[in-house]
Parts: structure tokens; sequence; C-alpha cells
């Protein structure tokens, strides 16, 4: 069971962001977050989006530091990817 998190390089509202998904479950994931003090409204779909202010506490705490591509295919390998719906999805 492990946490990772990729470089804070991903623009938005005026800060930079980091990712934070879990390998094993959503609940470690949201312990987790919990713990650097990331909100619940943090969480989009499969991860956390951490701001960069927080990402030195996430390593401190043991997330694993890997390129993007790599937490993607992380995510992906432990069958926790949940992509956005596509256009024209309404969700019924």
């Amino acid at each position: 069971m492990t946490v990772y998190i990729d470089p804070p390089v991903w623009p938005g509202h005026g800060r930079m962001w980091s990712h934070l998904v879990s390998d094993s479950s959503y609940d470690e994931l949201h312990d987790f977050a919990a713990v650097i003090g990331c909100p619940l409204r943090a969480f989009d779909r499969d991860h956390y989006d951490v701001p960069a202010e927080r990402y030195p506490a996430a390593v401190h705490h043991g997330a694993v530091e890997v390129g993007s591509k790599e937490l993607v295919r992380r995510l992906r390998d432990a069958g926790l990817r949940r992509r956005a719906p596509g256009p024209g999805v309404t969700g019924r």
C-alpha cells in the first residue's frame, strides 16, 4: 500500500498543484490526505489536488515522488482510475 505524488507543475487558481493517489484504496488515500491537511473538497474522482505548499508534507509523511505518467500508470494498474465522463454523457 503506497501513496504517490507527482511534482507540483499543474497551474490553477494562481497556484501550482500536484496529484496524490493510492495504489490500494480510496480509504488509504483519504486517510493520508487528512494527515497532510488536504480537505475532502480537494478530492477529484480518483486523486487529490495538492497545492505546492503541501508537497513537502506529503513526501515527509511517506508519499512516493513519481512523474505524472508513472502516477497515472500506477493508478490505472491498481484499478482505481476513474476517468471523467465524455461529452454528452449525463451520468444516468
